[in-house]
């Protein structure tokens, strides 16, 4: 087993701090460093490191654990801890250019194994943010739908889907823990979904959420909301998904019709 030591330079000063405690910033700036390192490349040990970053050793430690938990780094007693690979990547894709296809089809499509767990199943008032983007009223009810996708037998992402009662109402009973939430609304409606608008952003994963996804509690989420509309431009559908960075990614596929 060949292994380097990580020159120290290399790691000065925090950039580009998260919002949140001390140890988010530190484990985000090592994170993004090692990435790009090769594996079994050894860290500088703890003092060196929080020299350079101007934090305790409590501080250091929580930042690294993160990274452990996740597949970054990897401790070893007696030899230090060094860099690792997390499990393999899966691009989050929901494809939108020739159709709407949820996750479930298209990581299908590519010979995934998609695993769907489900959360929550209920009708329930429209939360706030929700109506805005189906136009509803404050009065209206919505079918609300979470699951924890995995991807190969590794979690993936938790998604939660809105949809107005009134235009499916099946959809509060129907079986997702297999296939696709637009598959079901195309065959058990003829639901038109004919655009989406995507808003990708970053978050932080709550207790109970990290518990699902198997990261340490304030670890960096990826944030994907959709909405998808008919035809006419009606919101249909709302959704946000919310994804372990390191083991996945998001794709946007564009085209331009007639081109």
């Amino acid at each position: 087993m060949t292994t380097r030591r990580l020159e120290v330079p290399y790691l000065y000063g925090v950039v580009s701090p998260v919002t949140g405690p001390k140890y988010l910033s530190v484990r985000e700036h090592l994170r993004r460093r090692v990435a790009s390192l090769p594996e079994m490349t050894l860290l500088p040990p703890e003092p060196v490191l929080c020299a350079e970053y101007g934090v305790s050793r409590i501080t250091l430690r929580r930042a690294v654990d993160g990274l452990v938990a996740d597949g970054h780094l990897v401790r070893e007693q007696g030899r230090g801890t060094y860099v690792t690979r997390p499990a393999i990547r899966h691009e989050y894709r929901e494809s939108f250019v020739h159709r709407i296809a949820g996750f479930s089809s298209v990581m299908s499509e590519q010979g995934a194994q998609v695993g769907t767990k489900v959360l929550t199943q209920r009708v329930v008032p429209v939360p706030a943010s929700v109506a805005v983007e189906l136009s509803l009223d404050g009065t209206a009810d919505v079918v609300e739908l979470e699951r924890l996708r995995s991807v190969d037998g590794e979690p993936n992402h938790v998604a939660h889907s809105f949809l107005p009662a009134t235009l499916y109402p099946r959809a509060a009973d129907e079986d997702f823990s297999q296939g696709s939430l637009y598959e079901f609304l195309r065959r058990e409606y003829g639901a038109d979904l004919a655009h989406a608008r995507i808003v990708v952003d970053v978050g932080t994963a709550g207790p109970g959420e990290a518990d699902l996804l198997r990261v340490v509690a304030g670890s960096p989420l990826l944030v994907v909301r959709t909405t998808v509309r008919d035809s006419s431009g009606h919101p249909l559908v709302h959704s946000y998904s919310r994804l372990r960075p390191d083991v996945s990614q998001v794709e946007f596929e564009v085209s331009v019709s007639g081109r």
